[in-house]
């Protein structure tokens, strides 16, 4: 059986789940996801990898649910709330899934996906969930090598594919985590990301009860019952998204005095607080260590690895980069001819392997075989190394312009227009040009009341660009002509419009 479901029995008192209605124990978690495998066999020795979808609550409703498939053998497949009927179809199609485990309240979308695909919709309380006598048969022997996850990608260049996890994959990334972020078991953390992705799963749910620690979950991001209860001082470790730390500030910048130095305190007493699931841009970094003294750590990952690289916990932590690799996880830039980057300051794809990267997307050996190098995953992700911390440049086919001769990275610019008093969101992207091969082009929305003449605005971002100090910016300004983020980014490519 998988470590994590094992070591709840170290510490079968401690508080799992703790919320407005109630609390449970990790007994009360061992109990209630025995009597739920123990339904879901029914007559049978073991579920031999059925594949099992869900959508469950945070918090307690789910972990009893994603421990009952393990402890009977099955494989778990999240489901997104949010998801239409037509993704969700392909979930449960491309999963083969034939039972679908969700909450009393009905959900017309799901029911009608699983409909379509001949798919069984039932809640937990419809299993036969009696208590084990003393001639109840023993649950399934489930090892590390049997599939425990898929989680789907998000699809951003084609249909989501299947990612398989292991459960030694899962104790892997676990114990990475634990280890490199000091997980104890007097941890207290908030979860209200998603929980069909995996810095929810992962990170927060796994990584907390991994540890014995205290989850407080919520149905979704609610930043004024969060701030109160950080106030109340309820958490040690805290995990979220750059979107969560930008609302956080606009929250805690509106407070009256008294309250926004209680908050800001309330924030900066935390032992550790991590940004991830999308590049943070330096100006956020810079204004929540200004507000709450806190250092965010940043790390890197995706579905198919789990978390590779992260920031130390003890040690610098830098603005713009995702640190160094996490334990057991080996990592390697290789150029677009095939050539391993050596040195630094040189870009190149992030190759990954170790215990804690994946080895197949479900019924597809065609995208598993162009995923991988040997045993090299290839995540089509483009950074760069630069004294020994490794900064993000983008998605090689989304984030990465090829302008006079250079790869430049739509993430970088992004961040560096962010930091304009004048911009509150943008995004950058490149268009086709016959002498360039493609120019920068950015599209921004203004605060309410700026203005913004666009002259001084390619002007500014040179400016900033070479205060940034980065060799690769350095030698992109000298090389291209006198002014040239200025003609790259043409005003009459920039699209500005108002709040």
């Amino acid at each position: 059986m998988t470590g994590l479901i094992e070591r709840a029995s170290l510490h079968p008192a401690r508080t799992a789940f703790r919320s407005a209605s109630g609390s449970h124990t990790y007994a009360d978690l061992l109990q209630s996801s025995a009597s739920i495998a123990r339904g879901l066999l029914s007559e049978l020795p073991d579920l031999a990898e059925e594949r099992i979808a869900f959508l469950m609550p945070a918090g307690m409703p789910y972990a009893e649910v994603l421990w009952g498939i393990w402890r009977a053998g099955g494989i778990a497949v999240p489901l997104s709330a949010a998801a239409r009927q037509a993704e969700l179809e392909h979930v449960l199609r491309t999963a083969g899934v034939r039972r679908v485990i969700v909450a009393g309240a009905s959900h017309d979308a799901l029911s009608q996906a699983a409909a379509s695909v001949g798919a069984l919709c039932f809640a937990p309380e419809q299993l036969d969930r009696a208590e084990p006598g003393p001639q109840a048969a023993a649950l399934p022997v489930v090892d590390a090598s049997r599939r425990a996850l898929i989680v789907f990608t998000s699809g951003t260049t084609n249909r989501p594919k299947g990612v398989v996890w292991p459960h030694g994959m899962l104790d892997a990334q676990i114990e990475a985590l634990a280890r490199s972020w000091e997980w104890q078991d007097s941890d207290c953390i908030p979860l209200f990301l998603p929980l069909h992705h995996i810095h929810g799963i992962l990170n927060v749910l796994s990584c907390a009860l991994w540890s014995g620690a205290c989850v407080e979950p919520f149905d979704r991001f609610d930043p004024e019952t969060i701030v109160c209860r950080v106030r109340e001082r309820a958490y040690s470790v805290f995990m979220a998204v750059p979107t969560i730390y930008v609302k956080l500030i606009q929250i805690l910048e509106s407070l009256p005095p008294d309250e926004h130095r209680a908050c800001r305190e309330a924030f900066g007493a935390m032992r550790l607080m991590v940004s991830g699931s999308a590049a943070l841009p330096v100006s956020v970094h810079q204004r929540w260590r200004a507000l709450t003294q806190q250092v965010l750590l940043e790390r890197y990952g995706m579905t198919e690895i789990g978390m590779a690289l992260s920031n130390p916990l003890h040690g610098e932590r830098r603005p713009g980069f995702v640190g160094i690799p996490l334990p057991a996880m080996e990592i390697q830039l290789v150029n677009e001819s095939g050539v391993v980057v050596a040195g630094e300051n040189e870009p190149g794809e992030i190759w990954a392997r170790g215990p804690g990267v994946f080895r197949e997307y479900w019924d597809n050996p065609k995208a598993t075989a162009a995923a991988f190098h040997e045993d090299w995953f290839r995540t089509e992700d483009i950074a760069i190394r630069e004294q020994g911390y490794y900064r993000i440049m983008g998605r090689q086919s989304v984030d990465i312009i090829k302008s006079g001769g250079y790869k430049i990275s739509a993430l970088e610019i992004e961040h560096v227009l962010l930091s304009h008093p004048a911009i509150a969101e943008c995004a950058v992207v490149g268009l086709p040009d016959p002498v360039w091969g493609e120019v920068i082009c950015a599209a921004a929305v203004l605060h309410g009341g700026k203005s913004l003449d666009l002259g001084e605005l390619s002007a500014w971002c040179a400016d900033k660009m070479s205060e940034y100090k980065q060799p690769r910016w350095l030698e992109l300004l000298d090389a291209l002509p006198r002014n040239a983020l200025g003609k790259v980014l043409k005003p009459d490519l920039i699209r500005l419009c108002r709040r």
